[in-house]
């Protein structure tokens, strides 16, 4: 009993000795990112990760440091890669020597954290070391470059909430999602672009809610939807792309309830819907162009019903709906054109009842 007794004693100081020793390394760690010598904080950041992986029942809270200092004000730098070059040399910022040196070191900084939060979750949901299923909270941040193509979000929330794409690429390239949730709700993009191509949405969310394009571009290329939605519900499109390209879709939903397109562009083209719904319901067409040309439903719907159409364009040209259909009850012709020109329909898209029997102007029937 004795010995019994002794060995318990020594397990629990063992273990106080752990937690002594894993907090002594946070506060070193946490102390590094706030200096202001850029190597010290990029030593920071390696020791924060490093943690994290040894001290499972911390690493939400390590996550959560390295997450925090990516929302601090940052200003990214105009550089070739930015559509700033493009303004008037009075708008562009003037930047002394000093001040550019600083800002690349930040940079290196905040791109190292972004690449090792990307390695940890490449890693096998069984490995120790991964981050799956952990929450990131990116929120309000500013991103100018980043890349977390093939990581996987199986669980927990990431969150881009507010956060502003001005310049770089973020890629998701090849990533899957089956289960997790990333939120872009509100987010800007005025510059550089985001690629999902070739992602897989087997499950989970992948929310841009009144998200503002008004640059750059987000793709989606390539990506397969088998389950899951994507909602860009009140988006605004004033610029920029929004690409489907070639996306296959046999299961989930793709929303864009109450957007406003004024300028940009969407596009399905030779996209592939074997059972999925896309809604475009009470939309706002004033400009831009959203574009299934080619595309082929075999299942699932389209969905129009409610939109307002006062410009911009809406094109099923070439599209094959061979079991899918298409709905615009309820739609508002007022202006633009919504065009079906050389669509094959096995079961006609559904229109309401016109006055006249004639089709309202900007609309395009199959054959037209």
């Amino acid at each position: 009993m004795l010995a019994e007794a002794a060995d318990e004693r020594a397990k629990i100081e063992t273990d106080r000795n752990g937690v002594r020793l894993f907090n002594e390394r946070f506060a070193k760690a946490s102390e590094q990112l706030g200096s202001e010598k850029a190597a010290v904080r990029l030593a920071g950041v390696y020791a924060m990760a490093g943690l994290a992986d040894d001290w499972r029942t911390g690493r939400q809270t390590c996550i959560d440091v390295l997450c925090a200092y990516l929302r601090m004000p940052y200003t990214p730098l105009v550089d070739a890669t930015n559509e700033a070059l493009a303004q008037a040399d009075d708008q562009v910022p003037i930047m002394d020597a000093d001040t550019a040196r600083a800002a690349h070191e930040e940079r290196e900084v905040r791109h190292t954290v972004i690449r090792l939060v990307g390695r940890h979750l490449r890693l096998a949901e069984d490995d120790a070391t991964s981050w799956r299923g952990y929450d990131f909270d990116f929120t309000g941040a500013v991103f100018d470059g980043g890349d977390f193509s093939d990581t996987t979000f199986s669980a927990g929330e990431v969150s881009f909430r507010g956060a502003t794409f001005n310049g770089g690429r973020v890629l998701f390239e090849s990533a899957t999602f089956s289960g997790g949730r990333v939120y872009f709700n509100g987010a800007t993009f005025s510059g550089g672009g985001m690629s999902f191509r070739g992602a897989t949405f087997s499950g989970g969310d992948v929310s841009f809610l009144e998200a503002t394009f008004s640059g750059g571009e987000v793709l989606f290329d390539l990506a397969t939807f088998s389950g899951g939605k994507v909602s860009f519900d009140f988006a605004t499109f004033n610029a920029g792309r929004v690409s489907f390209v070639g996306a296959t879709f046999s299961g989930g939903e793709v929303t864009f309830g109450k957007a406003a397109f004024s300028s940009g562009r969407v596009a399905f083209d030779g996209a592939k819907f074997s059972g999925a719904e896309v809604f475009f319901d009470f939309a706002t067409f004033s400009g831009g162009r959203v574009s299934f040309v080619g595309a082929t439903f075999s299942g699932g719907w389209v969905f129009l019903g409610g939109a307002r159409f006062s410009g911009g364009e809406v094109s099923f040209q070439r599209a094959t709906f061979s079991g899918g259909n298409a709905s615009l009850s309820g739609a508002h012709f007022l202006g633009g054109r919504v065009s079906f020109n050389k669509a094959k329909f096995q079961v006609p898209p559904e229109f309401d009842v016109w006055p006249d029997g004639h089709p309202p102007d900007g609309l395009v029937l199959p054959g037209a």
